[in-house]
């Protein structure tokens, strides 16, 4: 009895071992989307933080001593070339003006007094009843008060000036910034803080920097001689403001500073931007978006990819159908929704496009080959 129960255990083991053999025979390959790698067209977008200033940004600041009179714009406001910004008390000055136009009446006097001795003294010495000294005498005292005249006037002019400057008018259009003295406060030249500052944000500047390698990357795809030349066929930049909205217009890279910084290794860039609604302010932070053209770049899905510790991964289709994966590099660059290869593969290979998370190494699939430029497309 008991001879016949093992054999049938042992029957049914050799049955198990059967079917798992025909089930590996009989295993399911599953098909995979796979496109062959082919040089493509690729914008890649470089971003740096920027730091935003009006082409002017100019402070006002008191010329003369006094207090604050009158104040008559408010912060934010935008303000017109001339346009009145602040009246200073400052009553001495006007005691000036009062002072020189005195003196000019004095010496207008004084010079209409040397004229008529000089008209009296010059008939006698043509008569010969007077020596020709009384008329020269006469005549340099003519002189020397026609320069007093001049002085006294030049004296007013300038009362008239400071008298001006308690009057503060806007230098250029902008738009006004803070204003950190009210009604009653004293200032001066030697103030610290300026009145106000008014910045004209019709186009603005966009600061940022690169370092020194992406610097020689930078200018040695640029076509051109000189600096100048270079910067000059860079493409359109493009703005990206605080809160992720691209401003509509495109800015130009105009300047390079002939410089490295050697505390950060930075070469600091500017680009210029037209802001005619005054959207961007000055102090804002954005992001400039400098875009190179790549006419052989290898282009591989994002979705086609995976990480691991910062490296980026494909599966690569060999000939017997078999999945391998390989890093493409830690550097490559996104495109859009793909990214370029830096390393890895070459034009013709196979990879997987979706999927990529059911697959393992040396696992034979089903391709199913797409056709790239389609895809690329549809990205």
């Amino acid at each position: 009895m008991r001879k016949s129960v093992t054999a049938f255990i042992l029957l049914l083991i050799l049955g198990a071992c059967k079917n798992n053999k025909g089930g590996s025979k009989n295993a399911v390959i599953k098909p995979y989307p796979v496109i062959t790698l082919a040089p493509q067209n690729a914008v890649i977008n470089s971003d740096y933080p920027a730091t935003i200033m009006g082409i002017q940004n100019i402070e006002i600041r008191p010329k003369i001593d006094g207090y604050v009179e009158a104040i008559y714009i408010d912060e934010g406001a935008t303000v017109k070339k001339g346009q009145l910004l602040f009246k200073i008390n400052a009553p001495q000055y006007e005691q000036n003006v009062n002072t020189a136009e005195a003196n000019i009446k004095i010496a207008v006097a004084d010079v209409n007094a040397a004229q008529m001795q000089v008209n009296k003294v010059k008939p006698l010495v043509e008569k010969d009843i007077v020596s020709a000294y009384e008329l020269e005498s006469a005549a340099y005292t003519l002189q020397s008060k026609q320069a007093a005249l001049a002085q006294a006037q030049a004296a007013l002019n300038n009362a008239k000036t400071n008298l001006s400057y308690t009057l503060i008018t806007s230098p250029a259009d902008g738009v006004v910034g803070l204003l950190p003295y009210k009604i009653g406060s004293l200032v001066s030249s030697t103030t610290a803080n300026p009145l106000t500052t008014v910045s004209d944000i019709t186009q603005i500047y966009a600061y940022f920097s690169i370092n020194e390698r992406q610097g020689l990357d930078f200018f040695l795809a640029s076509k051109g001689a000189t600096m100048q030349e270079k910067l000059a066929t860079l493409p359109p930049v493009t703005l990206v403001l605080a809160n992720g909205i691209i401003l509509p217009r495109k800015g130009r890279v105009e300047t390079a500073s002939g410089l490295i910084n050697p505390q950060t290794g930075a070469i600091n860039m500017r680009a210029t931007f037209d802001n005619p609604d005054g959207l961007v302010r000055s102090g804002s932070s954005a992001i400039v978006r400098v875009p190179r053209t790549i006419d052989t770049a290898l282009l591989v899905p994002q979705k086609a990819t995976y990480q691991i510790q910062g490296k980026l991964f494909v599966y690569v289709v060999d000939a017997d159908n078999k999945v391998r994966s390989v890093d493409i590099g830690s550097n490559a660059s996104a495109a859009g929704q793909s990214f370029v290869v830096q390393q890895g593969v070459k034009a013709g290979d196979k990879i997987v496009v979706d999927g990529i998370s059911n697959l393992r190494e040396d696992l034979v699939i089903q391709p199913r080959m797409v056709n790239a430029d389609s895809l690329y497309k549809s990205l």
